[in-house]
């Protein structure tokens, strides 16, 4: 994985940025009401007409899969990814999972959110803040040095002492002018395994996180992924750069969530 340079770093930051800035725009209409279908155009007109930026998701086809008929993905409560907009309608108390992945000048920025549809469950809530705890646990063990299984085995550690299960059959993964590059970043694993990171590499942190058991099936429409046990499902995710003493997180806007006070202080932006 051949580390970027400050060149293609600048282009990360501003599809990065773009990215996350796609999410903001999109958190007002995140309501009541609202069907996954209207967020999906909204957000496609938002990347397309005002950015000038490509949706990297819309006819992404990797191998043994259909084209992906959207914009976006918009996952609901047991929906754990890849969760195809349409003609569901958000009702209060979901959750929602929005995973924005754009294109500009070539460079690929990817993140998403958990949205709360209205005022959700104590337990959804607890989930959704432990799923973005887990999330900043693996950032903050991303240092040169450090190792893909130190930032797995931080997400794993967290989720679990919690109550809470992994889903292995996804994981994070590099990220450039390509939307999936190497290395694949696990949300589990062991101390000191695993490729050593080094700077100026790029990928993304996101771990799925299920309240129930970590099983999950595949639905009808060859993308949307559910928990088998019809467990809640939570997932927040963002690219990130490995610096020369720590890292940085290249999906950053006005609109995203603060980070933690654990993580804070080991981040360079």
């Amino acid at each position: 994985m051949p580390a970027k340079s400050p060149e293609d770093i600048e282009g990360m930051r501003l599809a990065g940025r773009l990215a996350a800035e796609v999410l903001d725009y999109v958190t007002p209409f995140v309501k009541p009401g609202a069907t996954t279908g209207y967020l999906d155009q909204l957000c496609h007109d938002f990347i397309t007409g005002v950015q000038g930026a490509i949706p990297a998701p819309l006819n992404y086809a990797p191998p043994g899969h259909r084209p992906y008929p959207k914009s976006i993905c918009t996952s609901v409560n047991h929906q754990v990814c890849h969760g195809v907009p349409g003609d569901k309608v958000l009702r209060h108390g979901d959750i929602v999972n929005i995973d924005v992945t754009v294109i500009k000048h070539g460079w690929h920025g990817d993140t998403s959110r958990m949205f709360y549809v209205g005022e959700p469950s104590v337990q959804a809530r607890r989930l959704c803040e432990i799923t973005y705890e887990c999330m900043w646990r693996g950032i903050a063990a991303v240092r040169p040095g450090a190792t893909l299984g130190d930032i797995g085995f931080a997400v794993q550690k967290h989720a679990e002492s919690h109550g809470y299960s992994i889903v292995r059959e996804f994981c994070g993964h590099g990220i450039g002018r390509r939307f999936h590059e190497e290395p694949q970043i696990l949300h589990y694993g062991r101390p000191g395994q695993g490729m050593k990171l080094q700077p100026g590499m790029t990928f993304t942190i996101e771990p799925m996180i299920n309240a129930g058991k970590r099983d999950i099936r595949q639905l009808a429409d060859g993308w949307t992924i559910v928990t088998a046990d019809h467990s809640l499902s939570a997932q927040w995710e963002h690219t990130i750069l490995v610096t020369e003493d720590a890292y940085e997180v290249l999906t950053v806007s006005a609109g995203t969530p603060p980070v933690p006070a654990f993580a804070a202080e080991r981040a360079t932006a």
